[in-house]
């Protein structure tokens, strides 16, 4: 087969003339045609014939701006455009960025008689409230542990000293009083209950003494649960149940806050995973746990928790040959808390318990591990309630009750 081009036949001269003179007359027709209706539609509109109506471009537009000419004809002046570049990002940040101010740990120098500033110390802080002449401030307690000092730098970059009012390791929260003078902005609190993953999250601080810098994510996760250790032993002593987000939180971000798309703090920022191979996975204390918290803290200078007064360690921490031949357990106990000792004068101590005892459940509860111990009386009971405490002694469970005390520090 060949190409179809090869299947046409050539045309006459004659055919071809027909054809330009065919061309020429549709040209003409259509540029008639066009001019008819340039001049016709004005026409037909301003006597009804047309559905619709016919405007200038300028017509109703009390913008436009007319000029004359030398001649007397009058031409539109071109018109600059002003747009008001704004987001609901941007608004949140600008009502409570003022109110985001820096934390600065001081400590005195190995070789004395000066100061050192910053170091790990080196945080930020949220004006949450202005009471008289006083201004208080919520930041990490990491970020103050420790201090001799403790100043607060202001968004106008003045520099002012703070006097801790009260701190607690476990939630890891402190709470800062300065000279209400120069503070102007509080922030207000929002419900982190009420938070959705997904959600937009902006984080403001100073990390790397960028002072009030902006990251914007979104909330990753609610209620995550990392485990804490304030001993230093290796062993978790609490869980703390931290908001995840993906805003950048960085080495001077603790403290500082974390916001909704209205601009209310939903959380403090506290820490965030630092490895080579993890990116984007930050966590806040949601308001919800730092509000009781920080109320503690103002009234009390600690959180008033209660207490059985032991001396503890999770069972995991003891080689398991002794769980049976020196503790006596039976096969079937697979975790508890050990009780090293008791607190003179405490419930536990007026219960009779005492060193070697092992803790297997508290109102019937079970107990695995110390952080469950601490859990089950932080969350569940108060100062002044009942408790029955289940232990193992010599191979024997027993049961005995005791009141709870206030925690001494």
């Amino acid at each position: 087969m060949g190409y179809y081009d090869n299947h046409t036949q050539s045309r006459s001269s004659k055919e071809k003339r027909s054809s330009k003179r065919t061309g020429a007359a549709s040209f003409l027709g259509a540029v008639f045609g066009a001019l008819l209706v340039v001049f016709s539609v004005p026409v037909l509109a301003s006597n009804g014939f047309l559905p619709y109506d016919v405007v200038p471009k300028t017509a109703g537009n009390e913008e436009a701006v007319e000029t004359m000419t030398e001649s007397g004809e009058s031409v539109p002046e071109m018109q600059g455009v002003n747009v008001a570049v704004t987001s609901e990002v941007i608004e949140a940040v600008e009502q409570v960025n003022d109110a985001v101010v820096g934390v600065v740990n001081i400590r005195q120098s190995s070789g004395g008689g000066f100061w050192e500033r910053g170091g790990e110390g080196t945080g930020s802080g949220v004006v949450y409230k202005k009471e008289g002449d006083d201004a208080f401030i919520v930041t990490n307690q990491h970020v103050i542990d420790s201090a001799q000092e403790i100043d607060v730098t202001l968004s106008d970059g003045s520099r002012i000293p703070a006097e801790l009012v009260g701190e607690d390791a476990l939630t890891d929260l402190a709470v800062l009083k300065v000279d209400a003078d120069k503070v102007d902005t509080v922030a207000e609190f929002g419900n982190s209950d009420t938070l959705r993953p997904g959600e937009p999250a902006i984080a403001i601080g100073n990390p790397l003494s960028f002072e009030g810098s902006v990251t914007l994510g979104i909330i990753s996760a609610v209620e995550r649960s990392i485990p804490i250790d304030t001993s230093g032993n290796g062993q978790p002593d609490w869980n703390a149940e931290v908001l995840q987000t993906d805003a950048a939180i960085n080495p001077g971000n603790s403290g500082g806050a974390l916001l909704n798309i209205q601009g209310q703090v939903i959380g403090i920022n506290s820490m965030k995973i630092a490895q080579q191979s993890v990116e984007g996975i930050g966590f806040a204390i949601p308001t919800a746990i730092a509000g009781p918290v920080i109320e503690d803290l103002e009234e009390f200078g600690e959180v008033r928790r209660p207490q059985i007064g032991v001396f503890i360690r999770s069972l995991q921490e003891i080689p398991s040959f002794h769980w049976h031949d020196t503790l006596g357990l039976p096969e079937d106990v697979t975790g508890g808390v050990y009780v090293e000792g008791t607190t003179e004068g405490s419930p536990a101590a007026d219960a009779g318990m005492r060193e070697g005892d092992v803790i297997v459940a508290l109102d019937g509860e079970e107990v695995k591990d110390t952080h469950d111990l601490r859990k089950f009386l932080y969350t569940e009971k108060s100062i002044g309630d009942t408790v029955e405490v289940s232990f193992y002694r010599n191979g024997e469970e027993q049961q005995v009750e005791m009141t709870l005390e206030q925690q001494i520090s």
